[in-house]
């Protein structure tokens, strides 16, 4: 940081008026403060460490836009994250990428995930989920990580409940079979 001289425990309250002063060491200072957090979010949704990277770019920019919307009725942290999964969102959709098929497998393994879960990291099963087909990882990483339900879901992506609930379905499937496949491997 160019400015030695910031009080780094300077209030968010303090922090947000110079930022909307537009400020430049105190958006650093903002921007130093959540980047980390903000960027193990973008790698959750994105496909590499390049596309996590413009996607936090993106958030920031954003959030920099619209800092003057915050008002303190919940926490900043929570409201960055939440600008953060909706670039992401929007990243996914500009994409488009393959179509796939929303149709529900009908079958459920039967599986002991507990003993897989003891061995695997979460590191690990963000790995797992990434490789599962666009749309179902998306929608379970909605679901699973950040508590969207699946009427919040289908209006984010513009899809219907049932194939939010049905694309839930099968993603859980497959990644159940990516981990008996990794517990066969060890």
């Amino acid at each position: 940081m160019r400015n030695k001289n910031i009080n780094k425990n300077i209030s968010e309250e303090e922090l947000i008026q110079h930022c909307i002063a537009e400020k430049r060491q105190y958006q650093e200072l903002l921007y130093h403060r959540y980047a980390d957090d903000m960027y193990s979010v973008c790698l959750t949704y994105a496909v590499d460490e390049d596309a996590a990277c413009d996607i936090l770019q993106d958030s920031f920019i954003k959030v920099f836009r619209n800092l003057h919307k915050f008002h303190f009725k919940g926490a900043l942290k929570s409201w960055i994250r939440r600008i953060v999964v909706n670039t992401a969102l929007d990243s996914c959709r500009s994409k488009k990428r393959s179509k796939e098929n929303f149709e529900s497998y009908q079958h459920t393994l039967d599986i002991e995930v507990d003993d897989i879960l003891s061995i695997i990291s979460a590191k690990d099963i963000i790995k797992l989920v990434n490789q599962l087909p666009t749309r179902a990882s998306l929608i379970l990483k909605l679901y699973a990580i950040e508590g969207f339900s699946h009427k919040e879901i289908a209006q984010q992506l513009d899809i219907t409940e049932s194939t939010s609930k049905s694309q839930l379905h099968r993603a859980r499937n497959l990644l159940k079979k990516l981990m008996i496949n990794l517990d066969g491997s060890k």
